[in-house]
């Protein structure tokens, strides 16, 4: 079947949800992603680990690297697929904000 690829999931954690804030752990093994999805609020990126980066969204794909500890955040609306294009597994704290 043309277009059809398989990939493992990457494993979500929610560690803490109230009134402020959701906080998810997500792990990926190597080639593991989080699936499309459009992120409902904006939201902070804690890497647990380095992390090499596979996004996947409307204008293509690309990747890049991100040091363990080297925090971002993004605007709510936001859509794509998180892939770990490397070889390690790797780790993050996505904390987003109600």
């Amino acid at each position: 079947m043309a277009g059809y690829r398989a990939r493992m999931p990457a494993r979500p954690t929610v560690v803490s949800d109230d009134g402020f804030m959701r906080v998810t752990q997500w792990d990926f093994a190597p080639g593991a992603e989080t699936g499309h999805h459009v992120h409902g609020l904006s939201y902070i990126v804690v890497p647990m680990t380095d992390c090499r980066f596979r996004i996947e969204d409307g204008e293509g794909a690309r990747e890049f690297d991100v040091a363990k500890g080297a925090v971002y955040r993004r605007d709510a609306g936001v859509e794509h697929n998180v892939v770990n294009a490397g070889d390690a597994p790797m780790c993050f704290i996505e904390i987003e904000l109600k």
